[in-house]
C-alpha cells in the first residue's frame, strides 16, 4: 500500500463551513459512501474539482453547513479533508455524531474503484485509529445499512463486506443517541438513480 496523503481544505480551496458542531472522539463507526455525482476522478486536478462540486451540492442545494462527509477519497489515491475528524457530519442520520463518513468519489454500482483508491480508504481508517479519532473496535458500515439508498453502490458494498471490522448489522441507535447532523431534517436527497 502507498503512503497516505491527506489534502487539506486549503489544498482543495474549500469555502468555510457555515457552522461547525464539535464531535466527541473516538467514534465507534465508520460509514462508507460513494458520491455517485460527482463521478470518479483520476488526477489531483479532477479530484479538487469533484470536491468543489460536492461542496456546492451539499451547501447550496441540500442547505447543509458543509460537505456532509468527514473525508473523501479520490481515484488519485489521495484523501481529501471535508469536515475532518472532529466535526459532526451530515452523511448518515442517527450516526452523524458517532461516526466518520468516508466518501469514495465516483459511481461504484457496476465497477470497483481503482486499487489505490481502496488502499487510501484503508490507510485513512488506520490513520484515524492511530490518532485516537476512531475506536480500535470500530464497526464498518455501508451507507445502505443505515438509510434507504443504493450507496455505496453494489460493487463497492460487496468489497466493503470483505473488510475487517465490517458489521453485518448496524447496532441499533436509540432516539436518545440520535445525531444532531443537519441531514436528519432533510430527506429529499436520495443518492443514486
Amino acid at each position: 500500500m502507498s503512503e497516505l496523503v491527506i489534502v487539506s481544505r486549503e489544498g482543495w480551496h474549500a469555502r468555510p463551513p457555515t457552522l461547525v458542531e464539535p464531535m466527541a472522539n473516538p467514534v465507534p463507526y465508520v460509514v462508507i459512501h460513494h458520491s455517485y455525482i460527482p463521478g470518479a476522478c483520476a488526477t489531483p486536478q479532477e479530484c479538487v474539482a469533484a470536491m468543489q462540486a460536492m461542496q456546492d451540492l451539499h451547501q447550496n442545494v441540500n442547505g447543509w453547513n458543509d460537505i456532509g462527509y468527514h473525508f473523501a477519497v479520490g481515484g488519485d489515491g489521495n484523501a481529501y479533508e471535508a469536515r475532518g475528524w472532529s466535526a459532526v457530519g451530515a452523511h448518515a442520520p442517527k450516526y452523524n455524531n458517532i461516526s466518520i463518513g468516508i466518501c469514495v468519489i465516483g459511481d461504484w454500482r457496476d465497477e470497483l474503484p481503482p486499487q489505490q483508491q481502496l488502499d487510501a480508504v484503508h490507510n485513512l481508517i488506520g490513520h484515524g485509529v492511530n490518532l485516537g479519532m476512531i475506536r480500535e473496535d470500530y464497526q464498518l458500515l455501508g451507507h445502505r445499512q443505515v438509510r434507504d439508498t443504493e450507496c455505496p453502490g453494489d460493487r463497492l458494498f460487496a468489497e466493503v463486506q470483505t473488510w475487517e471490522h465490517f458489521a453485518e448489522k448496524a447496532t441499533r441507535i436509540t432516539e436518545g443517541e440520535a445525531s444532531r447532523g443537519e441531514d436528519n431534517k432533510l430527506f429529499f436527497f436520495k443518492r443514486g438513480p
